[in-house]
């Protein structure tokens, strides 16, 4: 899948949380994990934008680790929600298929940038100065 393939794909999984979180029943505990999926979904897509700014491939694979962290984030909010009943799980089970794929290609896209700069794999952000 190309970049922009991928910005549209994470633009569009963050609209359909917008839409499950607006779809939520009122209630407090809805509220408050509405706005970490909320968070969270919104926040892969906004991160991919700058993995395709980055400078460096180790800054790259520091940005898509944010990417895959949040994706991951995403699919806990949406166990939560579907395991708490505050919506059916047969209704979360595409968006829980998206973020799990989602984060599958962003873990091979760190491994494919590691295995073509090895550079990458050695440098550690706890060495520099």
């Amino acid at each position: 899948m190309d970049e922009q393939a991928f910005k549209q794909r994470t633009k569009a999984i963050a609209l359909r949380v917008i839409k499950l979180v607006e779809a939520l029943p009122a209630s407090s505990t809805s509220d408050v994990i509405g706005r970490q999926l909320l968070r969270s979904a919104t926040s892969v897509g906004a991160n991919y934008r700058a993995v395709c700014r980055a400078k460096s491939s180790a800054d790259m694979i520091n940005k898509l680790r944010i990417v895959e962290e949040e994706a991951d984030e995403s699919g806990y909010w949406l166990e939560l929600i579907g395991e708490s009943g505050l919506m059916p799980r047969e209704r979360l089970s595409e968006l829980l298929k998206e973020f799990d794929e989602i984060t599958a290609m962003v873990v091979a896209s760190q491994k494919t940038i590691r295995a073509n700069n090895p550079k990458s794999q050695t440098e550690n952000p706890k060495s520099i100065r």
